[in-house]
């Protein structure tokens, strides 16, 4: 089974990242499947790295590292990162800096395409 997860959304203020997160790694896990995730929008600020947040609270810099380590990939629209000041240098390990053309490849590549 294939997997696209797009995401949209902050990465703090609502729970659809934070999900977004958990669900990725959880389909990473299981045998035979492959997962890639795009961030899009606001959704690129949760690919950036070096997070500080309130001790007890996620780091959603953290938790991709189970998508990463079951093969899963990150994708950052450059287009987003370049509005929010965002340098590839930025990102969490695992995520690159993508494109809406790469986008349009996975969703063909995927047998289902979720969109957070």
């Amino acid at each position: 089974m294939k997997s696209l997860l797009v995401l949209n959304d902050a990465p703090y203020g609502s729970e659809r990242t934070y999900n977004r997160a958990r669900l990725a790694g959880a389909l990473a896990r299981q045998d035979g499947h492959e997962v890639k995730v795009f961030h899009i929008g606001d959704a690129a600020a949760a690919a950036h790295k070096q997070q500080k947040v309130p001790s007890g609270f996620y780091n959603l810099e953290v938790m991709p590292g189970a998508l990463v380590k079951h093969g899963g990939v990150i994708g950052v629209c450059g287009t987003c990162m370049d509005a929010r000041g965002i340098a590839a240098d930025d990102l969490i390990p695992g995520a690159h800096r993508s494109t809406l053309d790469e986008l349009s490849h996975w969703t063909a590549w995927a047998d289902k395409a979720l969109v957070f």
